[in-house]
């Protein structure tokens, strides 16, 4: 048995006591300063795992689901809506709002049910198109993607129009056959909403604006004379960067009296979870945030001090990511970054990665190490992030931790096996293995599921709950949001995990974490992996 310090001081004079301090051995694993007045108390059935249905079809007793062949191409990504409108408009969003949803909308010109899946041919695809028939993603090529002018999304004067007749004048031709998106009686009054799109273009996959494009999209447009920065930022160091954001947040979230005590309660949170910014680099984040939530040692979180006659003292962190073929893909390699990164000019913070609690480096430089390895790139300081728009998550957790990716796809296992391999990959509920999966390109579930099409989660645990013991996978997603109550419903899913139902979210920021029913997770998620 594992006991603290605190109980060996009773031992007999002379005896020796060689007991472990569980309490500084789990703070050494994981890297987090654990609050030791606050350990809930046990009961012994917290103990034991529930086993489940004798009569489930799981494998043989044993035995995990065999892995199925790694795809030829994945192309997973999803823009960070919330990030990138901040990125847009230079001011910070609150994510708990109902109002918020409202702001994105707006900002990014289309209906918010319709931005999370890729048949809308929603902005936050940008790059990819759909492949109806096996429903996944593909790149677009360069040369079908259009730069939107501001002339291009000028539309007509709409103040003259009285009848249905008026609306073929302006543009609207054949208004009988047009889509009604939405209708409703309301006091006598018959209320449409057309398809418009003849009218007037907006923003999507195939169809951005120029800065949506230097923000999220590789592509330069005859630019690469010019050093890549996005719109409204500037490469400057994170640590300078997150000093000056301190005063500005802190008056916007507290009174500016007793600033240490204040400072210290509110933002130095014990967590640091990777979460993605205004990119498409779901599958990166999510392969990261993996990686670090089973086995935190393998995550490089120290830097060391660089000097030279020739410039000043400046940190930098070294990351050794491995060879395993493929795109987005190099030689075995430790690469070495430094702390310039892309900063909003109006809000002081990170444009891409960053940390949950904003207030940590390494995420931001972990995502800057591998798009440096992974492009070949020399230079310690610019690195192109929107190289990494889109990618395979399995393969990148393997990347990073130097093991093998087993690729599981749902539709060729039962849930029960699914279940059985995130079970066998657990300790404790908590995978031990980094896990991830991604979501289909298009479905039904994802209007109003609090989940994204085309999508990479990490894949977490698992926790069996309700009379029947019905099993449910725990999964995170990168942006680091969870939608408020009301925007979204879904049988089979719960839009937030706590620790008394899950107790491994005790160790994580719970934003954007989710609990999904193994038959939810069949129908909604394409493949899940391992790295292992």
């Amino acid at each position: 048995m594992v006991t603290s310090d605190s109980h060996s001081s009773s031992s007999p004079p002379g005896i020796s006591s060689n007991n472990i301090d569980a309490y500084a051995l789990f703070e050494a694993l994981t890297g987090h300063k654990m609050d030791r007045r606050s350990i809930p108390s046990r009961t012994m059935s917290e103990d034991y795992e529930d086993l489940g249905n004798e009569d489930d079809d799981s494998p043989l007793l044993g035995q995990e689901p065999s892995p199925d062949e790694p795809p030829k191409e994945v192309n997973i990504g999803a823009i960070n809506p919330y990030a990138l409108v901040e990125a847009m408009i230079g001011h910070k969003l609150d994510r708990h709002a109902l109002s918020t949803s409202r702001i994105i909308s707006d900002v990014l010109q289309t209906d918010y049910e319709e931005l999370f899946d890729l048949k809308h041919k929603s902005v936050l695809f940008a790059g990819l198109k759909l492949n109806e028939q096996e429903r996944r993603a593909e790149e677009l090529p360069e040369n079908e993607i259009k730069i939107l002018e501001e002339r291009d999304l000028v539309t007509p004067d709409l103040s003259r129009v009285k009848t249905l007749n008026d609306l073929e004048k302006i543009g609207l031709k054949e208004v009988g056959d047009i889509r009604i998106k939405m209708a409703r009686m309301q006091n006598g009054k018959l209320r449409l909403i057309l398809d418009g799109q003849s009218l007037g273009r907006t923003v999507g996959n195939d169809d951005i604006t120029e800065t949506i494009n230097d923000l999220v999209l590789p592509f330069r447009h005859n630019k690469e004379d010019r050093e890549w920065a996005p719109p409204n930022s500037s490469w400057r160091d994170m640590n300078e960067a997150l000093f000056r954001s301190i005063p500005r947040r802190f008056m916007m979230d507290g009174p500016p009296f007793a600033f240490t005590r204040n400072f210290h309660e509110q933002y130095q949170h014990r967590f640091d979870d990777p979460t993605q910014g205004a990119a498409s680099n779901c599958w990166l984040i999510a392969a990261i945030f993996s990686v670090f939530w089973s086995n935190p040692a393998m995550i490089n979180r120290s830097t060391r001090m660089l000097s030279s006659p020739m410039e000043r003292s400046r940190r930098t962190l070294s990351v050794k990511f491995h060879d395993k073929g493929g795109r987005n893909n190099a030689e075995t390699d430790t690469v070495e970054v430094d702390y310039q990164i892309p900063v909003n000019n109006s809000t002081d913070m990170p444009i891409y990665a960053r940390s949950s609690d904003g207030f940590e480096a390494w995420p931001a430089l972990y995502e800057k190490a591998f798009v440096k390895w992974m492009t070949g790139s020399q230079d310690r300081s610019r690195v192109d992030l929107t190289q990494a728009h889109n990618g395979d998550p399995v393969k990148a957790m393997a990347q990073i931790n130097g093991r093998e990716p087993r690729y599981y796809f749902t539709d060729r296992h039962s849930a029960a096996e699914l279940a059985g391999l995130v079970r066998a990959c657990s300790v404790n509920k908590r995978t031990i293995s980094p896990m991830a999966a991604w979501t289909h390109a298009t479905g039904d579930m994802f209007r109003g599921s609090n989940l994204v099409a085309n999508h990479a989660y990490s894949v977490l645990g698992w926790v069996s709950e309700g009379q029947e013991e019905n099993q449910y996978i725990i999964v995170r997603n990168p942006w680091g949001v969870t939608e408020p109550r009301g925007l979204t419903s879904y049988p089979g899913l719960l839009d937030r995990v706590e620790p008394e139902y899950w107790p491994p979210a005790a160790l994580l920021d719970r934003d954007g974490v989710l609990s999904i029913e193994v038959q939810t997770f069949k129908k909604c998620f394409a493949c899940i992996g391992v790295a292992k």
